[in-house]
């Protein structure tokens, strides 16, 4: 029995369910009654006894606990937030580039050290972890993202957002604190590679060797998510296990030696990373490997697992909300579960002693691809579902995609590693052997954006008929395992989820195309991205927002979601960076055949980046003064010429989209005046969509409009805001319009087809 295993992952069951579902006030007695409850298997006989034992005071302990951590970090943090002191804090982490927040810690005499975020005017040039920083600093809860209600911060153990009222005194003690020592040994080998390698290889081997993703690429990165590969660069798992092989390879045989130094050398690069909780994960899983030889016992993958999960949430609660640590378990127990069968499974149909050398070669070589493919099948198996719901994405091609690159990322992190530390005592030689080392970089540079542009490479969850097609996936999963011989036939299970992944694209992309024309207002926080598709035929007006994700990758995500490469038409109504700040990464990512503009502010530092883009990329440009009327498949695009002067809101162009007796009217961000003006010139006939002007703001989408084209639906493009936007105005003329109302703050994309 295992008891171990039991109590653990009552904890953890207790945990999660104090985080996501329980309120505060009854932690500690619910966790008490649970105690109690389990002492009820006194009652009983054998091991249901000491089952419901380990049960009951499993699910106490982690609801006790709990209760306990809220009242001692949570309870004073609340208590001090609204308020405004003067603290001495110190701080924990190198400051980020660019960026006024520091992560801090700082005592507070009625509720111990708490963590927090400082926003500080200036950031010292040489501010460094274990200095004191004294400031008069207001203090606010951590406790929302964007505006919404959200345990990320909690989750990393930040409970404060401190924000400083005029300059701050900084102290340096005469030595460095000891808990700060990886930090230090984190930036040096950080530094260290990037002075080896090559400029554009550098910032990929310090984000694979300390986590830091801050120098690379944002189309890079954009592309290892949507390949399903962005966890390369999340020191997780994957790095300690490379590290723990390159430890085994150098000690060989001695046990002992090699668990020693491995354990001390993995927890030491786990405190290098920060600590997450997939990195300490991985340190805990390789050091109980690495033990229990030396403690003669066997590898017991459940209790391991339910352990360390306890022990992390020991450490922190509500750690159980933070992603990274469900993702890292998700991928583990799918690895545990689903790798070793198909690895015996296709194990099975090779010869049992191959003979000739080109036999055995050809047999290492399959047994090596199919060991890649089983373990990434395994880890995808329970990170796809959460995957689907956080980030709103099935990444298809991540089985293809991991294949393809793991072996270079191995190379690249331990290669890498072994520069950068050789770096650190002889930087020329380390120069010579990262140009050998980059070779992989390189590699990985190429495969995947070729990857990541693949049509339908990554779909969004969003989609009914995706989330079908999981479904039944997973039924066939459970299928297999459950029914006796299930374990055996891998053929019909696995052709019936091919054959259904074909159809759910079909109707994915169908759903998108089969009409005369679609509109999609996207998701993109506080801004605008309006796809739109007429019979084969594609355009986009403005791309940019305040979202978590690039307005770009937003945008060429949606339409390579629908097996394009080109978008045949792009208008930017005006030179803001909410409507125009992801026209980079578009044209990295996608075809452009035309792109619109309004010829106005020729000195605009983002108009003449824009202009320069497009010549880069070779798109042609029109600079609009007058009327354009473009042909768009079936349908059409009218593009209205700026309407006033002064501000860039009043100089930005508006577009009519036509398909048969359908019409959508995008006016940008122009105001009741310029609407006015429109209406005059415009010749509007009466639509069917309305994309509502700047963000719903009270001083647009008039009733004078709204009279003139009579929409039937309006679509309002907005995110977390301080403007308030939407206007309670503009929402009242909407709904007197008789209009149906859509938000993409409540709805996300907002889809519109016209059949």
């Amino acid at each position: 029995m295992r008891k171990l295993a039991w109590f653990a992952g009552s904890y953890a069951g207790a945990v999660f369910l104090a985080v996501y579902l329980l309120p505060e006030g009854i932690l500690l007695p619910a966790g008490a009654l649970c105690a109690v409850g389990g002492l009820a298997g006194l009652c009983l006989r054998g091991d249901r006894r000491l089952r419901l034992l380990l049960l009951g005071f499993g699910l106490g302990a982690g609801l006790l606990w709990t209760g306990v951590y809220t009242a001692l970090f949570h309870t004073p943090a609340r208590l001090l937030s609204g308020a405004e002191r003067t603290v001495t804090a110190q701080v924990t982490d190198w400051p980020e580039a660019d960026s006024r927040w520091i992560e801090v810690r700082f005592h507070q005499e009625e509720g111990g050290w708490l963590k927090a975020l400082l926003w500080l005017e200036a950031v010292p040039e040489d501010l460094r972890p274990g200095d004191e920083v004294t400031v008069t600093a207001s203090f606010e809860l951590a406790d929302s993202l964007s505006g919404e209600r959200s345990d990320y911060y909690y989750s990393k153990g930040v409970t404060l957002w401190a924000y400083a009222k005029g300059e701050a005194e900084v102290t340096r003690p005469d030595r460095v604190p000891v808990r700060y020592w990886p930090v230090y040994v984190s930036h040096a080998i950080r530094q260290s590679a990037l002075r080896a390698f090559p400029d554009s290889i550098g910032p990929l081997v310090s984000a694979l060797i300390t986590g830091d993703t801050s120098g690379l690429d944002g189309g890079f990165y954009s592309a290892l998510r949507r390949t399903g590969a962005a966890h390369v660069v999340a020191v997780s798992g994957l790095h300690v296990s490379f590290l723990a092989g390159l430890i085994t390879v150098l000690l060989g045989r001695r046990r002992r030696l090699s668990a020693g130094v491995g354990i001390a050398l993995m927890f030491f690069f786990a405190a290098a990373a920060g600590n997450t909780p997939s990195v300490l994960r991985a340190a805990f899983m390789q050091s109980m490997l690495l033990l229990a030889p030396l403690l003669d016992r066997e590898d017991d993958r459940a209790t391991s697992l339910s352990t360390i999960l306890m022990l992390l949430l020991i450490q922190n609660p509500y750690a159980a909300a933070s992603i990274s640590l469900q993702l890292s378990f998700a991928a583990v127990a799918g690895i545990y579960l689903f790798t070793g069968p198909l690895c015996r499974r296709w194990e099975a149909v090779l010869p049992h002693k191959p003979k000739g050398f080109w036999l055995r070669l050809g047999c290492m070589a399959f047994r090596f691809v199919t060991a890649s493919l089983a373990v990434s099948l395994g880890a995808i198996a329970f990170t796809t579902p959460l995957s689907a719901y956080y980030f709103d994405t099935v990444a298809l091609i991540s089985p293809l995609a991991n294949l393809l690159i793991l072996w270079a990322v191995s190379d690249l992190f331990l290669g890498g590693l072994v520069v950068a530390v050789i770096g650190l005592l002889l930087p020329g030689l380390a120069a010579l052997l990262g140009l050998v080392v980059s070779l992989a970089g390189w590699y990985l540079l190429w495969m995947v954006p070729a990857l990541a542009a693949f049509p339908f490479a990554a779909v969004s969850a969003g989609s009914v008929y995706i989330k079908a097609w999981l479904g039944l996936v997973y039924a066939l999963l459970l299928v297999h395992l459950i029914l006796p011989g299930g374990k055996k036939g891998l053929v019909l299970p696995f052709g019936l989820s091919i054959a259904s992944l074909c159809w759910a694209l079909l109707l994915y992309a169908g759903t998108y195309t089969a009409g005369q024309m679609t509109v999609s207002v996207l998701d993109v926080g506080q801004g605008l991205s309006t796809a739109i598709y007429a019979q084969g035929a594609s355009a986009l007006v403005d791309c940019g927002g305040s979202g978590v994700d690039d307005a770009g990758d937003i945008a060429a995500d949606y339409f390579q979601g629908l097996g394009l490469s080109r978008i045949d038409v792009v208008v930017l109504t005006h030179y803001h960076e909410d409507h125009a700040n992801g026209v980079a990464r578009l044209l990295e990512r996608m075809e452009v055949g035309l792109l619109v503009l309004p010829d106005v502010e020729p000195d605009n530092s983002l108009r003449q980046t824009i202009l320069a883009l497009a010549e880069e990329n070779g798109v042609e440009t029109l600079l609009l003064t007058e009327r354009a009327d473009l042909s768009l498949g079936n349908g059409s695009l009218t593009v209205y010429p700026p309407l006033g002067g002064g501000d860039a809101n009043e100089e930005g162009l508006s577009v009519l989209c036509t398909a048969g007796e359908f019409d959508a009217l995008i006016t940008g961000d122009m105001d009741q005046v310029i609407e006015g003006r429109l209406i005059k010139y415009g010749d509007l006939p009466d639509i069917e969509l309305l994309v509502a002007g700047h963000h719903g703001s009270k001083y647009s989408t008039s009733e004078e409009l709204l009279l003139a084209v009579r929409p039937e639906l309006a679509a309002i493009s907005v995110g977390y805001n301080t403007y308030g936007h939407p206007a309670p105005e503009t929402l009242e003329r909407l709904a007197a319009a008789g209009c149906e109302i859509y938000r993409t703050d409540w709805s996300g994309t907002v889809t519109i087809t016209a059949r």
